[in-house]
């Protein structure tokens, strides 16, 4: 019986090498898609010509996080991702909040993508080929077609998404190099009164949005090859990466537009969400600019498939844990989550499925809420995570100060600090100020009650379970020390 179990619940192992989870990773940031919504938007509400560099800064926060995390990593395989990480650093009440919390917000995060993919997929197709099908319809086909690919296996799901960014990033590389030859980069967009106009701390929390999904990396452990050096170099591969495509390009935005009419120029586009589709029919003519708005959809998709991937792995080990139902834990042979997978799906496609038949405009309040109080629920967890790595290296008093206090402590500080700016600024992240959705942070303290609530009720009825939150983790740790 027991053979059978770990037959029929293990992930696949040895699939995935540094590239295809670099590849995972990145899609889920969506590099074109965060040019397009993120940077237009950062630039607008941010700091205008100065963005560039809160893309820059964050990359720095983030790598300095990633310090202490390559440590962890060692210590830690598991599907769990950051919520295995909280259970290592505090305690496993503090994980079981983190696995809610993780949970609700890569679930709605998926939620949201359905909105956003439809909608996009609906007007340019429109335009495109004159068939105009309901945003939902669309919405429905990816992610039917997401379901299906990551059932395929998650190999199969990094080479897709390989292509894909691939081809975001040369459309974003050509527009870069046509902005450098026709009009040159202006360094004045470093300069101290161009970093400081307009809001920076809303600048660099939009841009800390277009990093999300690089915490996906500890996600696929289990299933990388060699994980203990694959996944933290995954890791800041990544983050370096998503850091030199968001601010190059949005350094070739701002010199494109002026780097003092930036802020205003961001804001005339702002309804419309054009300011980046306006300035590659200058710099790269209409045939490609056609081009790159298909590649939207390719990049819209590829972040879906990319966030299912993840809020499936989420639902497949807290139901490993016992946590949630054990069923999900079920795989098929070939290693994918298959039950997680289509429960995920059929959640996200409800969901949706309510804003549709409310006749609600999907970018009105289906992206705001979902996306926003999902990109909300990722940055606490990466603090969370943050946190947890410098507890555990203190309580395990290790030597080694900078690799597991000051640089980690450093990134938890601007973690902590972004998490803050964000639940203050919660209208802008969500780009919508209805009561209802300002409401939504709300939802992360039912989190935290709930966690421990459920922790109390495990210790005290459920000894077993409770104990196995921490077994779980170790499980693939034999030789971790």
């Amino acid at each position: 019986m027991s053979t059978a179990t770990a037959e029929t619940t293990g992930l696949r192992r040895n699939a995935l090498g540094v590239a295809a989870i670099v590849f995972l990773v990145l899609a889920a940031v969506a590099p074109l898609t965060g040019i397009v919504v993120v940077a237009s938007l950062a630039i607008a509400l941010g700091n205008g010509g100065g963005t560039p560099m809160s893309f820059f800064f964050v990359a720095l926060i983030l790598l300095l996080f990633a310090v202490g995390y390559a440590q962890m990593s060692k210590l830690l395989v598991s599907a769990g991702g950051f919520y295995a990480f909280v259970v290592k650093g505090l305690g496993r009440t503090g994980g079981l909040v983190a696995g809610f919390v993780a949970t609700i917000g890569y679930n709605f995060f998926v939620a949201g993508t359905i909105g956003t993919s439809g909608f996009f997929t609906q007007t340019i197709m429109a335009d495109l080929t004159g068939i105009d099908l309901h945003w939902y319809v669309w919405g429905l086909v990816s992610i039917v077609a997401c379901f299906v690919m990551a059932r395929t296996g998650v190999d199969f799901s990094s080479k897709i998404l390989g292509v894909a960014l691939v081809l975001e990033v040369l459309m974003l590389v050509v527009f870069d190099i046509s902005v450098l030859v026709q009009t040159g980069y202006d360094t004045s967009a470093f300069s101290a009164e161009s970093v400081f106009s307009g809001s920076l701390p809303i600048g660099l929390l939009l841009a800390a949005t277009g990093f999300l999904g690089f915490e996906a990396t500890a996600l696929f452990s289990e299933e990388a090859r060699d994980p203990k050096r694959t996944i933290p170099r995954a890791t800041y591969t990544a983050i370096t990466a998503i850091g030199v495509i968001l601010g190059v390009t949005t350094w070739a935005v701002v010199s494109a537009t002026g780097v003092e009419q930036a802020q205003q120029s961001a804001l005339d586009h702002l309804a419309a969400g054009d300011l980046v589709f306006s300035l590659s029919q200058t710099y790269l003519g209409g045939p490609l600019t056609t081009l790159m708005e298909v590649l939207l959809l390719v990049s819209l998709f590829a972040a879906m498939l990319a966030f299912h991937n993840s809020a499936t792995r989420y639902l497949y080990s807290l139901g490993r844990a016992r946590v949630l139902p054990r069923v999900l834990a079920r795989t098929r042979d070939n290693g994918s989550p298959q039950l997680a997978g289509a429960v995920q799906a059929v959640f996200a496609a409800a969901v949706a499925g309510l804003f549709a038949v409310s006749g609600a405009d999907p970018i009105g309040s289906l992206v705001p809420s979902m996306i926003g109080f999902g990109t909300l629920s990722v940055l606490v967890l990466q603090g969370l995570a943050a946190l947890s790595i410098v507890v555990h290296f203190r309580r395990a008093r290790d030597p080694r100060v900078w690799s597991t206090l000051v640089a980690p402590g450093i990134g938890f500080l601007g973690l902590l600090w972004i998490v803050v700016m964000a639940i203050a600024n919660f209208d802008i992240v969500a780009g919508s100020d209805a009561l209802a959705v300002r409401m939504l942070p709300l939802l992360l303290v039912v989190a935290l009650v709930g966690g421990v609530a459920y922790a109390a009720y495990l210790r005290r009825r459920r000894p077993e379970v409770y104990q196995g939150l921490s077994d779980d983790l170790e499980r693939f740790n034999v030789h971790a020390h």
